[in-house]
């Protein structure tokens, strides 16, 4: 083989080796691909529910710690002042959440009864996980079954003690496993909103939450999910993990957490719920999600061998920093701040504040300026399992205004004498301050250790500054929903004011973001306008009264015969609104009636098409309405207008697609204004055993045999087991008044009971209005088949 022979060979296999190059980078790339922060809920000491209310808060001197509180009755019950007292807490302070009995069931389909047994750490994720997504601007629609992976830290869940610490047992029903299990933190987040990704619920105690964070940035990363919720929680209501913290003595006598100070004597506990919302930064940019920080690096680890299982290892925590600055790319100088586990402890702090230096500080050689050192449990307490992402957040915030906040107040005394602070690298900042000029890039570390050993550290850096496309003066449709007509009026009030506040730039964001961003539910409003006050004044003048009808049962595109009009028509809407003309191109030979309608069918997906040979113009019909298209002197804004009686109408409208060139969705919007109901489990006042609980509820009657009081008992019963506090509907059916398998089996068993029979399986039909399905099953007590009338 000659020379000009072996050529194409060489040729070939340099180009198969630079395919395997850019493929072995492209798949490095998508194991460290940067991810993006794209919305924030929470529920923290202090009164703390929206990402405004936590900066206000970290940038003043205030804390949250105080008494236990009055209906925190077990965690005060076992208070004794003696430190070493056996079977007692010596802790009668610490950072609490309030109105933890109140709850939104019916939003999310729950019934009284399941509401009342389900535990408000359940409650909460529901709540701020929906305020995560709306506040990133992705609706959830619960059919559509979003790839949204939930990953959620949970250590306790002391709620459905207040049941099992009694021998009375006929209390217990289907829903205390549901209700206080720790896989059904992840999972009813993920069944209530129709998510389809993977569901997972960690414990490693006090890095619960931080290592749920690990666990989505793998599932994100690895294509598992499109979008991901990262949850941490932690609710304190029984008193035998205090006794039993007190009894190691772990926690602080006065309740606080004195992190890297010589008062450090233990940690303070506190309770919290955090939900973020995490997409792959590219998809986030794409669509034009608000970004509020890049998530580069993520590490886990165990401290393995050490001194004790409780332990921490300073070894562990300096591998598991570089592990994460590996993960995301990051050099250790670049870090300006981290946010440290910090509990307070003698042991612990030094350890810690070592490793840092280790890696961040002494350890990463020339570094432009002192690493900054923060830790939130002084404000807050120790969150446990959600202390995770508390800290996440706080950096997530910091990041964002580019400001470090205090880690200590000067009340909070001198620091640490274990820790040599003259040979570290390390500030303990007692102010806010600015980040430092030193670094090009705005970078911070979260540390979270838990108390089995687990280790997880995650880093992160300030977004690029969005390019926001010119305002342009132009009239807007905002779109409002909400179950009833009292939150879609307070909705109206908030949202007007977000309107004001983002004045005319500002308007065309939050419009797409009402439209693309949330979920339509029964009761709407729409309004129309070319500026901000304009629109804000529609709000504030919205009536209270309910807007709420069906979905039309038909709608039609009825087209006329002026090809050119059409078309032209059909031009000024894919100038606007790009989105209607994508896979819309006109196909040979096909008229312009047909492209019209390919364009109008994504947004309107159950318009069929009707041509009108005497009809000149282009309108939507649906109920006996008609909203012409053209001709009309603003042919685009006609299409804003069909869309906003449409809306009002009840329609199934896929808005997104009213996006206009570049458009970005506002990340400040007011989240929807959860009704506050009491749902709660009194703890037991009494434990002794309960006499004759057989007896309780176990009279019989006789069987009826009068037409309707079989149905009657039925609906009684129905009301009875969902704790319902009004009549219900009789035109809804079983699912639509909270029902579900638990209360269909309770309901099946109750019947058989008083009547002695056995009512075959698919006789609950579900889907049935109540009124027929109540008349099915008096039909087959009475006469032994299921009939839709008793004769």
């Amino acid at each position: 083989m000659n020379a000009q022979d072996l050529r194409p060979l060489v040729e070939q296999q340099l180009a198969l080796s630079r395919r395997l190059k850019a493929r072995i980078k492209q798949l490095e790339d998508d194991r460290s691909a940067p991810l993006a922060v794209v919305g924030l809920g929470m529920r923290f000491p202090g009164g703390i529910t929206t990402p405004e209310q936590y900066w206000d808060f970290l940038t003043s001197d205030r804390d949250a710690v105080r008494e236990i509180p009055e209906d925190r009755k077990g965690l005060r019950a076992v208070y004794d002042a003696q430190r070493d007292k056996p079977g007692a807490s010596y802790v009668q302070h610490g950072c609490f959440l309030d109105n933890v009995d109140q709850f939104d069931a019916r939003f999310f389909g729950i019934s009284n009864r399941e509401a009342e047994a389900l535990d408000p750490q359940q409650r909460l994720l529901l709540e701020t996980a929906w305020e995560a997504m709306e506040r990133a601007g992705i609706p959830i629609r619960r059919g559509d079954r979003l790839p949204v992976g939930v990953f959620v830290g949970i250590m306790a869940s002391e709620y459905g003690q207040r049941r099992t610490g009694q021998a009375d047992k006929t209390e217990i029903d289907p829903y205390f496993g549901t209700g206080g299990g720790h896989c059904f933190a992840a999972g009813r987040v993920s069944y209530a909103m129709g998510f389809s990704g993977p569901a997972i619920s960690v414990d490693t105690a006090c890095s619960s939450s931080l290592v749920a964070l690990h666990l989505a940035a793998q599932s994100l990363r690895q294509k598992e999910c499109r979008y991901a919720i990262v949850g941490g929680t932690n609710l304190m209501f029984s008193g035998d993990l205090m006794i039993s913290l007190c009894q190691s003595g772990a926690l602080a006598p006065d309740g606080r957490c004195k992190t890297f100070t010589k008062d450090a004597d233990g940690y303070g506990r506190g309770e919290g719920i955090g939900a973020l919302a995490l997409m792959r930064l590219s998809d986030a940019e794409a669509d034009g999600h608000p970004i509020l920080a890049v998530l580069r690096g993520t590490a886990t680890n165990h401290d393995g061998a050490s001194s004790g299982l409780t332990v921490p290892n300073g070894a562990a925590q300096r591998d598991v920093i570089k592990a994460a600055l590996v993960d995301g790319r990051i050099d250790p100088t670049e870090i300006g701040m981290v946010e440290a586990h910090g509990t307070g402890t003698e042991l612990g702090d030094p350890i810690e504040a070592n490793a840092l230096d280790a890696v961040l500080g002494t350890g990463a050689g020339q570094r432009s300026a002192k690493l900054c050192v923060g830790n939130v449990k002084t404000r807050i307490g120790h969150l446990e399992a959600a202390a995770g992402i508390a800290g996440v957040m706080k950096v997530v915030l910091a990041l964002k205004h580019g400001t470090i906040p205090a880690a200590l107040r000067d009340e909070d005394g001198a620091l640490s004498e274990m820790i040599p602070w003259r040979d570290t690298m390390i500030d303990v900042p007692r102010a806010a301050t600015p980040w430092p000029d030193a670094f090009d890039r705005r970078l911070a570390g979260v540390s979270a250790f838990g108390l089995s050993g687990t280790n997880a550290h995650a880093i992160f850096e300030a977004p690029e500054p969005a390019d926001a496309p010119e305002p342009v003066a132009q009239t807007e449709l905002v779109v409002l929903s909400a179950r009833d007509g009292k939150a879609l009026q307070a909705l109206a009030q908030t949202t007007a004011a977000r309107v004001r506040a983002q004045g005319d730039a500002g308007l065309a964001a939050v419009a797409h973001t009402l439209r693309a961003g949330r979920s339509a539910f029964a009761c709407r409003s729409a309004v129309i306008g070319g500026s901000a006050v304009e629109i804000a004044a529609a709000l504030d003048a919205l009536p209270a009264e309910q807007r709420t009808k069906a979905e039309p049962a038909r709608m039609l595109l009825r087209v006329g015969t002026d090809a050119d009009a059409i078309a032209a028509f059909a031009a000024s809407l894919a100038e606007r609104f790009p989105a209607l003309a994508t896979g819309a191109d006109p196909l040979e030979g096909a008229d312009a009636a047909s492209h019209l309608h390919r364009m109008i069918r994504p947004l309107v997906p159950r318009a069929r098409l009707q041509r009108d040979a005497e009809f000149e113009g282009v309108a939507l019909e649906w109920n006996g309405m008609s909203a012409p298209l053209l001709p009309n002197d603003g042919c685009r804004d006609s299409l804003l207008s069909a869309m906003a009686q449409l809306f009002e109408d009840g329609a199934d409208l896929r808005l997104e697609f009213l996006a206009g060139p570049g458009q970005i969705r506002d990340g400040g919007l007011p989240t929807y204004p959860f009704r506050r109901e009491r749902y709660w489990i009194d703890e037991p006042t009494d434990l002794s055993s309960a006499e004759n609980a057989e007896e309780a509820g176990a009279e019989q009657a006789t069987v009826a045999e009068t037409k309707g009081e079989v149905s009657a008992f039925v609906e009684a019963e129905l009301v009875s087991l969902l704790r319902s506090d009004e009549a219900l509907d009789q035109g809804l059916n079983f699912l639509d008044v909270g029902g579900d398998s638990f209360i269909a089996m309770l309901l099946k068993k109750a019947v058989e009971q008083r009547y002695e029979v056995d009512l075959p399986p698919d006789l609950l039909d579900t889907a049935l209005p109540l009124s027929q399905l109540f008349a099915r099953i008096e039909g087959f007590v009475c006469n032994g088949q299921a009939v839709e009338e008793v004769v």
